[in-house]
């Protein structure tokens, strides 16, 4: 038996130790994310990395995450295993249930990502939950085109419930799922994959809990939930207290969509407020609160603290608003498949108004609210297919550096490897390389988009759904430096609507032109140097 090096009537922690056990935790969360990734069967886990790993405490507070997580995802979790655990009943549960959901309102936003969570049980009553998030290769509907009008439109519902019921799984569930997907064995392989994480987190918790004599985790909980909070409110007090607002135009539909932010420092507290954004659409572009908090908090603890492991303490002194019935706070039961195309724009929105106070710690715009393809089919055997393909344009230069070329910030999802392409769909890559020119120039200059050359080679025609942004406004830059190149999406030569859904038959070509990211400063302050790396480096 390991030594006990902490006695469970004893709640106080040392600085040492306290740190230890949530190094310890953050470690553990990491190997189930391992295990998860190691088991999927989607290239979207185990090569695109949408996905994560949460423990919470026994009220759902967030203790730690994988990583490499999805940002959106830790801020999301938390609020849906709080929802679990409303709706369901801490004493409704018991040793070995798995729940799940996907519904939008109060999980990552669309039906795409599942999320499940399993209760931690030690002497017979819950004290913490392992929970994750993975975004399924298909979910039935329509494949996340923004065409649908309602979220009825847009796949498979599952409701909060037991996946696992004291470690049995809900046959008639699963059974229903799979009807409903196009990609059966990868959809539910990837949900037991998740389960893998789960029992992995579970029992690296309970083997440190026995190291450490510990019956419950709420005092570790709240030392370091606190810990951080404070932390938080230092970051905050430091700054000038007031209202700083910030507006921007992006792609939108017919009309452009107008982001409109209000940060207001209150001395220890900042609150953000999306009033003025568009009104919600009747198209799957809209953006769920939970997202919106999560994608809004994210930014503000990479400017304020950014140097800290995610928890919720950091996110106590925060409050976020946006009035019901915009893009960014649809209303029930408004089309939300593609919310990443609006809700991947609001870190840039609060880096914009938090310019004027903090101008070292922001970032220019980054050409890639997340690009991608999503290709649908039937293969020779009859069997059908989905795949979703990541393309990421150029990030944003900060006040110290170049942006990174063809990087999926702030979504964390990486690059789909061309063989893998090319093992998994229909389509032949005859062309992928860095796009020349395309980051705006400044004192640092904007990260490179990608140029990728597509040409149909299924024998059966293929359905495609690009996901696409910043082809009307490019990544703007900030304090003086210019905009990326926009984005462009070309079909046998020809420029076509990227919000559209299409068909197309073997030999037709795409071509996809990532954008760049915004420029920091005047391109005239630029090091000679760099100029000439730039050059050597055919970057520009």
């Amino acid at each position: 038996m390991a030594q006990s090096h902490m006695a469970a009537s004893n709640p106080a922690f040392d600085a040492v130790t306290l740190e230890i056990l949530w190094r310890r935790i953050i470690s553990a969360a990491d190997e189930a994310a391992k295990a998860l990734r190691r088991t999927s069967f989607s290239t979207l886990v185990n090569e695109s990395n949408d996905f994560a790993c949460v423990l919470t405490d026994a009220r759902g507070q967030s203790l730690a995450q994988n990583t490499e997580s999805i940002p959106s995802f830790i801020g999301t979790l938390p609020v849906t295993v709080k929802e679990f655990i409303r709706q369901i009943g801490l004493d409704n549960m018991r040793p070995g249930d798995v729940l799940v959901t996907n519904t939008p309102w109060i999980a990552t936003g669309h039906l795409n990502d599942i999320s499940v969570a399993k209760p931690i049980f030690r002497h017979g009553r819950i004290v913490a939950f392992a929970a994750s998030t993975a975004h399924a290769p298909d979910i039935g509907g329509k494949v996340r085109s923004v065409e649908p009008r309602e979220v009825f439109e847009e796949g498979f519902h599952i409701p909060i419930m037991k996946l696992l019921n004291e470690g049995k799984p809900d046959a008639t569930l699963i059974k229903l799922l799979r009807a409903a997907v196009r990609t059966p064995d990868q959809t539910e392989g990837d949900l037991w994959a998740q389960i893998t994480g789960l029992d992995l987190l579970e029992r690296r918790v309970g083997e440190l809990m026995d190291e450490y004599g510990l019956d419950d985790l709420d005092a570790f909980a709240e030392e370091i939930l606190g810990r951080c909070e404070r932390a938080m409110r230092s970051a905050i007090g430091k700054l000038p207290s007031g209202t700083y607002p910030f507006e921007f135009n992006t792609d939108g539909l017919d009309q452009p969509f107008t982001y409109k932010i209000a940060v207001t420092v209150a001395g220890e507290r900042i609150g953000i407020d999306y009033a003025g954004t568009s009104p919600q659409v009747d198209r799957a572009i809209n953006c769920t609160m939970t997202y919106t908090f999560a994608m809004t908090a994210y930014a503000l603890k990479c400017a304020l603290l950014p140097n800290l492991p995610n928890n919720e303490g950091i996110f106590r002194c925060i409050e976020v608003t946006a009035p019901a019935g915009t893009i960014v706070n649809p209303r029930f039961p408004a089309s939300v498949g593609g919310r990443m195309a609006t809700g991947h724009y609001l870190p840039f929105a609060v880096l914009g108004a938090l310019a004027p106070m903090m101008p070292d710690r922001v970032m220019a715009a980054s050409g890639s609210p997340l690009w991608s393809i999503i290709e649908t089919g039937v293969r020779r055997d009859g069997k059908t297919y989905a795949n979703v393909l990541f393309f990421n344009g150029g990030m944003g230069a900060t006040a110290g550096n170049d942006g990174q070329n063809a990087y999926a910030w702030p979504s964390n999802v990486s690059n789909v490897p061309v063989e893998l392409i090319e093992r998994n769909s229909g389509l032949f890559i005859a062309r992928k390389e860095l796009r020349r020119g395309s980051g705006g120039a400044g004192r640092f200059r904007g990260g490179l988009g990608q140029e990728i050359a597509f040409e149909v080679i299924s024998t059966t025609p293929v359905g495609i759904i690009f996901m696409a942004e910043r082809c009307r406004f490019p990544a703007p830059g900030m304090d003086g430096g210019a905009p990326g190149a926009p984005g462009e999406v070309e079909v046998d030569g020809v420029p076509v609507d990227y919000r559209s859904n299409m068909v197309l038959k073997p030999g037709q070509r795409i071509l996809l032109r990532t954008p760049g990211g915004g420029g920091m400063g005047p391109s005239s302050e630029r090091d000679p140097q760099a100029l000439e790396r730039d050059r050597r480096e055919e970057y520009v």
